[in-house]
């Protein structure tokens, strides 16, 4: 199998669990909003398929769960759309740009993704304001891109480093370099 073929069906894989995942919390809408469960595959998909997938996926993935599930809400899931297209994006490309593929190279990726995600969610969420005529205040900013997600931020920080880490042992993407490899590139 080609290269481009592995990195569709693996995009393809990380669409299919953005679409799954929200059912195991979404029982409780509280824990769901909290846990963030369509932000964990969008993130991996930018950082193992590259930012091109990960845009994609991040951008059609809240769509299509209110397409075939009608959650989240529609003016939700365009907000979402994209902020989630921001995460795959943003982390990808600054993740490959790296010069090494490191646990810092992912922090960084990660963190300056999340920020970006949420101030375009927020941009969304103020431009649709006259669309949907419900105010969008600074303290509704802070509670949803921060307050009730700090969960979700914990164990994106956490799961996927680990994802990352595991995926690495098995062969499947190559997250750290040998020192070896190091001192090749750099000489």
């Amino acid at each position: 199998m080609t290269k481009n073929v592995k990195t569709l069906v693996m995009a393809a894989l990380f669409l299919a669990l953005g679409l799954v995942l929200p059912f195991f919390t979404g029982q409780i809408p509280q824990i769901g909003s909290m846990l963030l469960p369509m932000h964990l595959p969008v993130f991996l998909c930018g950082l193992i398929c590259g930012w091109q997938y990960g845009a994609v996926v991040g951008f059609v993935l809240p769509l299509f769960r209110y397409a075939l599930f009608g959650m989240p809400p529609l003016l939700t899931a365009i907000a979402m759309a994209f902020e989630l297209m921001t995460y795959g994006l943003l982390s990808g490309w600054l993740y490959n740009r790296s010069r090494w593929k490191c646990i810092i190279a992912l922090y960084r990726s990660l963190l300056i993704a999340m920020v970006g995600g949420r101030v375009v969610w927020g941009i969304v969420r103020v431009l649709m304001t006259g669309v949907a005529g419900e105010p969008f205040t600074w303290q509704l900013f802070l509670s949803g891109a921060l307050l009730t997600a700090i969960p979700g931020i914990i164990l994106q920080l956490v799961f996927i480093p680990a994802v990352m880490f595991a995926l690495d042992r098995t062969g499947l993407v190559r997250f750290t370099r040998s020192k070896a490899e190091e001192n090749q590139q750099v000489g």
